[in-house]
């Protein structure tokens, strides 16, 4: 059985003092799905301090261990800070910083080498969804960005179609369920189906408490990675307790 897991991408956001937040999240960790808080790097050290049952992550890593690279954050840097997850291949670190396949593979070799799990992103723009591109777009990323040697302990992948985040948009349950049943087939065929069934698929793309439950029932939906409603309790709580509930 795959645990469910609520994994929230704090982004560019949180203060020392938001951390509270983490304390208001502690009942809903203890129940059946997995809680993971992604900060800002200024906070990991603190939130592993205060993180009770939820795992902390870091929002992206480089792809070498150290190094001259100025205002970067190394895989072994978030695991010495206690993170034990990063997100890598987000659609907006592919934008903003123009990362690509490559890219998002070779630091989720760094990130394995530093015994970090890697949420991998993929996901498509709303003109190759609407160019019925989708699933040769999602194939690319996941041959381009995942290097060989995946389990499912760590690797969770996060189908994140990029013309739904922070928008409101959220695609149908069947295009969801589409997407969802063509990268477990993906996983499947190339490590095997053992590995492939073990993989945790997230999805996230404005996430919200109002349509968790129906989103949590689609085929292949292992939780969900959630942007602006992770960064209060009183939004992330009833995602969590959805995800839980969709477990029983």
């Amino acid at each position: 059985m795959r645990r469910k897991l609520a994994a929230g991408n704090w982004k560019m956001n949180g203060l020392a003092a938001d951390l509270s937040e983490l304390d208001a999240m502690q009942d809903a960790a203890d129940g059946a799905a997995e809680v993971l808080i992604c900060p800002p790097a200024t906070l990991i050290g603190q939130a592993v301090a205060r993180r009770g049952a939820i795992a902390i992550g870091g929002q992206d890593c480089h792809k070498s261990g150290s190094g001259a690279h100025t205002g970067d954050i190394s895989a072994p840097m978030l695991a010495d800070a206690g993170a034990s997850h990063v997100i890598l291949g987000h659609s907006e670190r592919r934008t903003d910083h123009d990362e690509h396949d490559d890219d998002v593979r070779a630091k989720c070799r760094a990130a394995w080498e530093a015994g970090l799990v890697a949420v991998v992103c993929v996901g498509e723009t709303l003109e190759e969804r609407e160019a019925q591109n989708t699933l040769d777009i999602i194939a690319g990323q996941l041959a381009g960005s995942v290097p060989d040697g995946a389990t499912g302990h760590n690797l969770v992948i996060a189908y994140e179609p990029v013309w739904a985040i922070g928008t409101g948009k959220v695609p149908s349950t069947d295009e969801i369920g589409d997407v969802h049943d063509f990268i477990r087939a993906r996983l499947e065929r190339r490590f095997g189906e053992g590995v492939g069934r073990s993989v945790r698929i997230l999805y996230g793309g404005s996430v919200k408490p109002g349509n968790a439950t129906e989103i949590f029932a689609v085929s292949n939906v292992d939780g969900a990675l959630v942007g602006g409603a992770s960064l209060k309790a009183a939004d992330f709580v009833p995602i969590i307790n959805a995800l839980g509930a969709s477990s029983a």
